[in-house]
């Protein structure tokens, strides 16, 4: 393994970086390199000065792309659509990537129905998302000596939406809140998947229905036109 220059030392100091971009074209600097062709196959270990006189005659570019291999292996590419196709693939990995969230939701031991049905309504729209939901009970003043109160209320919220998620943090005290951890059945990644084919599926509904809209007034239009023509 060689070692820096103390130019280069310096330089990286001074705030400079190796760039990943691999090395193309003339800014390969090397007697000779292992050449694959356009569509994969193996062409052998050519001269520098042939590998990048076939680059011309193919119309692409010669990429470096196993730099310390002895020699270098090269490939014949369209570097400019290698490039712009490899952002696309990240750019869509990202938007796929599954994070998961924690949603927390507060209650009172002695919350009343209605509140009680909102409050659930949430954590179901939370589990049906993919996310964690955070309950917390907060007791005040004398309820604090009923931790019995939020442990059932937690209980009877984890029974209703079973069906959806699990408990996956038994409710522990903390200080002046009792808390419980729910999971979703769902992964976040299937969550997101179905979301996708829902907003398809309502939108090809949207489209079904206008184009339905509109065929009983060209069929009028056209009656309209016969009966003018008659008169």
């Amino acid at each position: 393994m060689t070692c820096p220059s103390a130019e280069a030392v310096a330089w990286c100091y001074r705030g400079g970086s190796i760039s990943a971009e691999p090395r193309i074209n003339e800014r390969i600097r090397v007697p000779e390199v292992r050449l694959v062709g356009p569509s994969g196959e193996q062409v052998g270990i050519v001269p520098l000065a042939k590998a990048l006189e076939l680059a011309q005659e193919y119309d692409l570019d010669l990429v470096e792309v196993a730099a310390n291999a002895r020699p270098p292996v090269c490939k014949l590419m369209d570097y400019g659509k290698f490039k712009y196709e490899s952002a696309m693939k990240a750019r869509e990995a990202r938007k796929n990537q599954a994070h998961t969230v924690i949603k927390e939701m507060k209650l009172r031991p002695k919350i009343d129905p209605h509140d009680y049905d909102t409050k659930k309504g949430h954590v179901v729209r939370f589990l049906k998302q993919g996310d964690k939901v955070k309950i917390t009970i907060m007791f005040r003043g004398r309820e604090q000596s009923r931790p019995e109160l939020g442990y059932r209320l937690l209980q009877r919220l984890a029974e209703d939406v079973q069906e959806l998620g699990f408990i996956e943090s038994n409710p522990k005290q903390d200080g002046r809140n009792m808390i419980m951890v729910l999971g979703p059945h769902k992964k976040k990644t299937e969550a997101m998947a179905e979301a996708r084919e829902a907003q398809a599926a309502r939108k090809a509904e949207r489209q079904g229905g206008s184009a339905a809209a509109e065929a009983p007034a060209e069929e009028a239009s056209a009656d309209a036109s016969a009966e003018n023509a008659e008169a």
